[in-house]
């Protein structure tokens, strides 16, 4: 099984970050409002940045790590993806 973290762009511009088994149905979850509290309200969210890493914990230490990113490392981040 793959794991993935991720950075979704809201329609507001804010970026959320997640790790998942399953990018486009946690994707699909964000936009219909049954995603994260976070982005109920700031959608239609798109996909702007992933990475595969090879075990839930991996993916759990990699969104903390991103998560501890400044907005512009992010984006530095999603543009060199």
């Amino acid at each position: 099984m793959s794991y993935y973290v991720y950075i979704l762009r809201c329609a507001d511009d804010t970026l959320y970050t997640g790790w998942t088994t399953d990018i486009e149905a946690r994707t699909e979850a964000h936009n219909t409002g049954a995603g994260a509290k976070y982005t109920r309200g700031r959608g239609p969210v798109e996909l702007a940045y992933q990475e595969e890493l090879a075990d839930k914990s991996a993916a759990m230490r990699r969104e903390c790590a991103i998560k501890k990113l400044t907005r512009q490392e992010k984006l530095a981040l999603i543009r060199n993806m």
